[in-house]
């Protein structure tokens, strides 16, 4: 009766160290090449948090990675995933990012990746959401966070030591990195000479390598098993189409989904909170994103870019203004954040799209927050003029 009930607990543990024991060489061969490809649109949880498909993604010139937060999974036909599958350019977008995804959290990410981001052109999204009063909060950060490139920064000796300490003493501020005694040890013995913090790291760091090399084998076996394809928007209807024509058909198109609201957003969304709109009016009162804890964070981005040989643009993204207007939301708390986010990143060089003078453009945007329709056109003019040219100019779009 014990073998019994001990044999399927036996057999567990040794299936478990099988599969911690075989090499990552190993589980990479069984990785299917299509992989890459296919996680190119399936804004997948498991891609954005681990390491093995994004470092193969950007050893290749076939992908623009383009990185940002919900706005990526708005997938219609004028979205870059199918405006550059219909008109191909030399490149396929490959998407990073989700709800929640602000700068701390691709700081991680580029940090992960940071020895291959030299002369590679990328695409970035800014939302002006992210940048509240207090920057990221834990329900955004948490989701979003990645235990493996958490760990991969304590390691990591490649980048500016005072800027990795700059993002160290940041990320402790979160749950998920406080309350990690290995991480959190490693973290304080960069902000402190302290001796016992010192020794400390000594002792945990051969068991936090471990603990990372099983991290790093997570990542392979989630990859090797693949993930549910994302559904999305395959249209013809955009191949060979001047921008003047894009635009108007993206208005054509709006015009047919946002029809029961006085603020142009599409229906399916405005159904959502249709019943609350009456509540809405005003709440907003005061409130401005020109002041926020995001901007340090989103510095930690721009000069690890920098540092790193990148080539960024950025995609400034407009707010709803016919929603804001309505909700109390002042223009002035919103022309600040335009204008000190367009100065901080051209203080660093860097190209910027800049779509501030949208917001009451009809259609621009696809709900409150969210790019769409005639925003995805822009947005694609601006990648394929950013990825053709050879030059450094700021693209700045005409109000």
């Amino acid at each position: 009766m014990k073998k019994a009930l001990f044999a399927p607990l036996i057999l567990a543990f040794l299936v478990l160290f099988i599969l911690i024991i075989i090499p990552n060489k190993w589980i990479e061969n069984f990785i299917p090449k299509s992989r890459i490809n296919e996680a190119a649109t399936e804004l997948n949880t498991f891609m954005f948090q681990g390491k093995y498909v994004q470092t193969k993604m950007l050893e290749s010139d076939k992908y623009l990675p383009m990185y940002g937060s919900s706005e990526l999974s708005r997938l219609d036909q004028f979205h870059p995933s199918n405006y550059f599958k219909e008109n191909y350019d030399g490149f396929t977008p490959f998407l990073i990012g989700r709800g929640g995804t602000e700068s701390l959290i691709h700081f991680l990410n580029f940090a992960e990746h940071a020895n291959q981001l030299k002369n590679k052109k990328l695409v970035f999204v800014l939302s002006p959401q992210w940048f509240q009063p207090h920057g990221a909060d834990e329900s955004h950060f948490v989701p979003n966070y990645s235990t493996l490139q958490g760990y991969d920064l304590a390691f990591n000796k490649k980048i500016d030591p005072k800027l990795k300490r700059l993002a160290i003493k940041r990320l402790l501020k979160y749950t998920p990195v406080k309350k990690d005694f290995m991480l959190s040890s490693l973290y304080k013995a960069d902000l402190s000479k302290n001796q016992w913090t010192q020794t400390k790291a000594t002792l945990v760091r051969p068991f936090a390598l471990a603990y990372r090399s099983m991290l790093e084998k997570k990542d392979l076996y989630y990859t090797l098993a693949g993930a549910t394809p994302r559904t999305r928007v395959i249209s013809r209807a955009v191949k060979h189409k001047t921008w003047t024509q894009l635009d108007k058909e993206a208005i054509q198109v709006a015009r047919k989904q946002a029809t029961n609201n006085q603020f142009d957003v599409i229906n399916s969304q405005y159904n959502k909170i249709a019943k609350r709109v009456p509540s809405l009016k005003g709440y907003k009162r005061g409130a401005s994103y020109g002041k926020s804890l995001e901007y340090h964070d989103f510095q930690l981005v721009l000069d690890l870019l920098k540092e790193s040989g990148a080539k960024p643009l950025f995609i400034s993204v407009p707010v709803n203004g016919k929603w804001y207007d309505y909700t109390g939301f002042p223009k002035k708390g919103r022309t600040s954040y335009y204008t000190r986010i367009k100065k901080q990143i051209e203080a660093e060089g860097f190209q910027i799209a800049d779509f501030s003078g949208h917001e009451y453009d009809p259609y621009f945007m696809k709900d409150t927050i969210h790019i769409g329709w005639k925003g995805w056109v822009y947005t694609d003019r601006a990648i394929k003029q950013f990825y053709d040219e050879n030059n450094n100019k700021t693209l700045v779009e005409a109000k």
